[in-house]
């Protein structure tokens, strides 16, 4: 039987991911790498609609690259490469754009959201057609799954919407995704704002749990995070949001049951409970960002890894261009 495909992709807009990035969404890849033929991008030219520096996008894509291999994303298992080395995206995102109406392109939320904080004039007309783009990345690969969070549904539908108007015109091309959004069992907030979600855009780099960031520092921060009144360490996301985000942390990456955890700190303090919570998490951590750091002291073997994965991403999304430009009359 032949292995569904699974496509997903993550922006290199940060110098390391952080704890809900990989519990919501990259622990989940890791997982359907067994059983899926599984492509997983770095989408560094979704990153173009915000600000560019150049020095840092290089070293935030590698750096993207490294994290997801140390997370557990296996070049063999798995087709790890970087979207801008694989030109059929630009090629078939035009398309996308050419078949795909303004008005649909104008509703779309997080245009909506990211143009009004900064107002419609400054915002980038990438910004206004990258879910096009997005189409393009997943009708590539003819992807059975695409692997998301609930943020991303509204994408996800336009492009099973423009799959299927291209087919209805053009002739059968493009296979038509199936929704797969991520229910991602831990939900992890922000360690000085547990009402927030733990975000790179939070206010407060302190309450922001980073992959690469040095043990001590992520061990300083779960120490300082916000708690509730009381002494009582119970789940109650209400009346004790800090101590059950800390709860969640322990039980995502211990394995132990939250219940199980109240039993065992009944009658200890919010000390010893955050002391323990940062063990737990340093200890989950160090090999994790230990083997990221030694992929990024050898870039040479890092490129080579994503130039082998980009060579198998070419492969097939030409096959997919060309029936593309073949079904529209283009001469090849």
């Amino acid at each position: 039987m032949t292995q569904k495909r699974v496509l997903s992709g993550i922006q290199p807009t940060s110098d390391s991911f952080h704890l809900g990035n990989y519990l919501g969404a990259v622990k989940q890849w890791v997982e359907l790498q067994d059983g899926h033929d599984a492509f997983y991008c770095i989408v560094d030219l979704h990153a173009l609609t915000g600000e560019i520096e150049p020095a840092l996008l290089r070293k935030r894509t590698l750096a993207s690259a490294a994290q997801l291999i140390a997370l557990g994303i296996s070049p063999e298992k798995s087709t790890l490469f970087v979207q801008s080395q694989v030109p059929q995206h630009n090629q078939l995102g035009w398309l996308m754009e050419c078949i795909a109406g303004f008005g649909e392109a104008s509703r779309m939320t997080q245009f909506k959201d990211k143009s009004s904080k900064a107002g419609a004039d400054s915002a980038r007309v990438g910004l206004f057609t990258y879910p096009m783009l997005q189409a393009a990345d997943i009708l590539l690969y003819q992807a059975h799954l695409v692997p998301v969070g609930e943020d991303q549904r509204q994408h996800i539908e336009l492009t099973r919407d423009l799959a299927g108007r291209f087919n209805t015109r053009f002739g059968e091309t493009f296979r038509v995704p199936d929704n797969f959004i991520l229910k991602t069992a831990a939900k992890i907030q922000d360690l000085q704002d547990p009402a927030a979600k733990m975000s790179k855009s939070s206010g407060s780099v302190a309450g922001v749990l980073e992959i690469m960031d040095t043990l001590e520092a992520n061990a300083k921060k779960i120490k300082s995070a916000t708690t509730d009144a009381g002494r009582e360490i119970k789940f109650d996301e209400k009346e004790k949001p800090g101590i059950s985000n800390l709860l969640t942390i322990h039980s995502a990456l211990s394995g132990v049951a939250i219940e199980k955890l109240e039993v065992e700190f009944e009658g200890k303090g919010y000390g010893d409970f955050k002391s323990v919570v940062a063990d737990v998490v340093v200890e989950y951590l160090r090999p994790i960002r230990s083997a990221a750091l030694e992929l990024l002291d050898d870039e040479k073997s890092l490129i080579d890894i994503l130039h082998v994965g980009g060579a198998k991403a070419r492969d097939v999304a030409s096959s997919t261009l060309d029936l593309a430009y073949k079904n529209l009359g283009v001469v090849r």
